[in-house]
């Protein structure tokens, strides 16, 4: 079987190959000016800078017909046919969690913020559906799916969970509210209820899948088996209040009837968890984030796993390999150290220990900042201060870089600026984590997988 994340973003990659070889173009004369770097920053305004501008992406970035997060912006303007007005689910449900984060602070203000994500859940409520789930690309114009492949044009459960993630959020944030905040958490509530995931059991197998088409019914036939970036869809699925499943579909679907079990260790850090396609390694770091956006791994535990020891350490492992570089690329180590899936000198690639070709994407080391503070906060800087506009631009830093290519594309990917937001959010204030945990629904669907949580 094709490695999790290949079959997640193997059409992604023969999209950008076109458009990659065009990387060296210059950016248009709008885009071109030069930002000014701050120097001599404390590390709380470099993170608030980040954390803003990164914002962006989901603000003026933002699909302008929906107000959804877009698949990706070149700041070359060189885009495959679509793309433009493409919008990505998962990126949508990581730029709501954005959005919530950015009127916390006053990035935006709460009249603002409110407009635009109820003009975001009314794009959502009127997008195509398969059985509550949406695709995972769709047309910002229209709501209409565009197929990810010719048999993926259907519902795509993983995307949808981390739309879910951010309906559940949004809910517990507006809930208490002023008439029109509580009509806006009852949009979300709604939204979240309407996701069949009792459906995508394929006939009632203890297991989920993470597609169905009306057209292609079950022919992409992937059962989501772990460990890889789709826990959340799991504990979402428990969580449902109207399309529940049972446990056993975690126990025996998700955990492999205990195979999901390992014991091996990474640069001296402990795994107990089998790492999905991989013998004894780790895999892409987007795997500690996206479940993570909401779902606090903070004193989460299960008989299979501490997760945020998991976290932590898988982290710290891609970390020490960057650091002893054994492949002796030009710019790793401790200033500058993250692998994860992204644009690559290859088209596109889930970069980790064992597919590594030189290039940092910074997502990897900014979104584990609530991991390992001090190692990220030494990329931030590096990247900010000595790199600066090869790349920082006008929406944080952008997607990838390679100094031993010197490959510096302006270019960004909406998963990935999104656990950007997040994640530093919830380093400092633990808001997206509070909000999805107070969840009463969410707490059940936890207990009832037997894990252990910080409510």
């Amino acid at each position: 079987m094709l490695k999790t994340y290949h079959i997640r973003h193997i059409l992604i990659f023969s999209l950008l190959l076109v458009s990659l070889s065009s990387c060296a173009q210059k950016e248009n004369a709008n885009d071109s000016a030069k930002l000014t770097i701050k120097k001599n920053l404390s590390d709380e305004q470099l993170l608030d800078l980040v954390q803003k501008q990164t914002f962006q992406y989901f603000w003026d970035g933002a699909e302008p017909t929906s107000g959804a997060g877009r698949e990706r912006f070149h700041e070359d303007n060189v885009y495959p046919e679509n793309d433009k007005s493409t919008v990505a689910t998962g990126a949508t449900g990581f730029g709501l969690m954005a959005i919530l984060s950015g009127i916390d602070r006053g990035y935006v203000t709460k009249e603002d913020g409110l407009k635009r994500l109820n003009k975001i859940l009314d794009f959502l409520a009127k997008a195509d559906r398969f059985h509550g789930a949406w695709p995972h690309w769709i047309y910002g114009e229209t709501g209409k799916v565009r197929p990810f492949g010719q048999k993926d044009n259907g519902g795509d459960l993983v995307e949808t969970s981390f739309v879910a993630q951010a309906l559940i959020c949004i809910d517990a944030y507006y809930k208490n509210g002023s008439a029109q905040d509580k009509a806006l958490a009852k949009k979300a509530d709604e939204l979240w209820r309407g996701i069949d995931f009792n459906w995508y059991r394929n006939g009632n197998q203890n297991v989920l899948y993470w597609h169905w088409s009306p057209e292609y019914k079950w022919e992409m036939n992937f059962p989501i088996k772990g460990y890889n970036e789709c826990l959340i869809m799991y504990v979402l699925a428990a969580s449902s209040p109207t399309h529940t499943v049972p446990a056993a579909v975690y126990h025996q679907g998700w955990a492999d009837n205990g195979a999901i079990k390992a014991n091996f260790e990474v640069y001296g850090h402990p795994f107990t968890l089998k790492y999905q396609g991989q013998k004894n390694a780790v895999g892409p770091l987007f795997w500690a984030h996206y479940s993570y956006l909401g779902l606090n791994p903070k004193g989460l535990k299960d008989r299979y796993a501490d997760y945020w020891e998991n976290n932590v350490n898988h982290t710290l492992a891609i970390h020490d390999y960057c650091v002893a570089n054994p492949k002796k690329f030009k710019g790793y180590g401790e200033n500058s150290w993250g692998l994860t899936a992204s644009y690559s000198v290859k088209g596109y690639a889930a970069h980790n220990p064992q597919e590594d070709f030189g290039v940092i994407s910074p997502t990897a080391a900014i979104s584990s900042i609530p991991y390992t503070p001090k190692e990220s906060m030494k990329v931030i800087r590096h990247l900010y201060e000595d790199l600066g506009d090869k790349v920082w631009g006008k929406y944080g830093f952008y997607d990838a870089f390679s100094e031993s290519d010197n490959w510096y594309p302006k270019r960004y990917l909406g998963i990935d600026q999104g656990p950007i937001v997040v994640m530093i959010e919830n380093y400092r204030s633990g808001l997206l984590w509070k909000l999805f945990m107070s969840n009463p629904d969410v707490q059940k669907g936890l207990t009832k997988l037997d894990f252990q949580f910080k409510p």
